[in-house]
C-alpha cells in the first residue's frame, strides 16, 4: 500500500471516530438540534411536531410524485373511457347507415364510407366465397379462402396480412393493418369476410378485442340477407 492509501485509511478512521463522538452527543442532547432552526434548514429538516423531526422536502417530494402518478393514471383512464364511448357511438351510427342500404352494392359502398368517415380508416370491404355469383361491390374469394385469411376455425384476426390486395384491391397499398371477421350468409349459405384496413400499422393488433367489429358483422349479415345472392 502506498503513502496515499495509508493516508486515506487514517483519515477514514479519524472521521469514523469523530462521527461516533458527534452521534453520541446528539443522542445525549436531542434538544440542541431541535432548537437550532438554522441547522435544521441547512439539513433540509423541519419539526413536524414538538418532538419529531420530519424530512419535509423529501416527504413533500414523495407526495408530489405520488400525486403526479395518480393524476397521470386518472387522465389515462379518462382518455380510454372517452375513446371507448366515441367508438361505441360511431359504431351505433354505423349500424343505422348499414340498415338503410338498398342493395348489395349500396351496402358495400356504405361500409367503405363508414370505415373512412366514422372510423378514420383507409377502407372497408365485404368478401364472399364461391361458387356462385359475387354481389356488385363485394370481393370474390375462392372456396376455403376465409380459413386461409383468418386461420382455420377462427372467428377473427387483427393485425397484418399478406392478403390485403385480395380484400381491398386498389386501396391495398395504403393498408398497413387489418381487422377481419368471418361472416355467413344464409340465403343461400355462403361464407365470407368483413374487413377494415388502416394506414397505421398499430391501428389493429392481435391483442385487441373484436366486440365492436363482430357487432357490425352481424348487422351486415342480417342486412345482406334481404337480397338473395343468385
Amino acid at each position: 500500500m502506498g503513502e496515499a492509501g495509508r493516508n486515506n485509511k487514517t483519515a477514514e478512521a479519524a472521521l469514523d471516530k469523530d462521527w461516533g463522538v458527534v452521534r453520541g452527543f446528539l443522542l445525549d442532547h436531542p434538544d440542541r438540534i431541535r432548537g437550532d432552526g438554522e441547522l435544521l434548514a441547512d439539513l433540509n429538516l423541519r419539526l413536524r411536531t414538538e418532538n419529531i423531526v420530519d424530512f419535509g422536502p423529501a416527504a413533500l417530494s414523495r407526495l408530489s410524485r405520488a400525486k403526479s402518478e395518480e393524476e397521470t393514471a386518472r387522465i389515462e383512464l379518462e382518455q380510454t373511457a372517452r375513446s371507448n364511448f366515441h367508438a361505441q357511438a360511431q359504431c351505433h351510427a354505423a349500424v343505422i347507415d348499414i340498415l338503410e342500404a338498398r342493395n348489395h352494392a349500396d351496402l358495400a359502398r356504405r361500409l367503405d364510407e363508414i370505415a373512412q368517415l366514422r372510423f378514420g380508416l383507409v377502407t372497408g370491404a365485404i368478401a364472399i366465397e364461391g361458387p356462385g355469383s359475387t354481389p356488385a361491390g363485394w370481393r370474390p374469394l375462392d372456396t376455403g379462402m376465409s380459413d386461409v385469411l383468418l386461420g382455420e376455425g377462427r372467428l377473427a384476426r387483427m393485425g397484418q396480412t399478406p392478403y390485403a390486395e385480395t380484400l381491398f384491391w386498389q386501396q391495398a397499398e395504403a393498408v398497413r393493418s387489418v381487422a377481419m371477421i368471418r361472416i355467413a350468409l344464409i340465403n343461400p349459405e355462403r361464407l365470407g369476410i368483413l374487413a377494415f384496413g388502416a394506414s397505421d400499422p398499430n391501428a389493429f393488433t392481435p391483442d385487441m378485442g373484436v366486440e365492436l367489429i363482430a357487432f357490425i358483422a352481424r348487422v351486415v349479415e342480417r342486412t345482406a340477407e334481404r337480397w338473395p345472392v343468385v
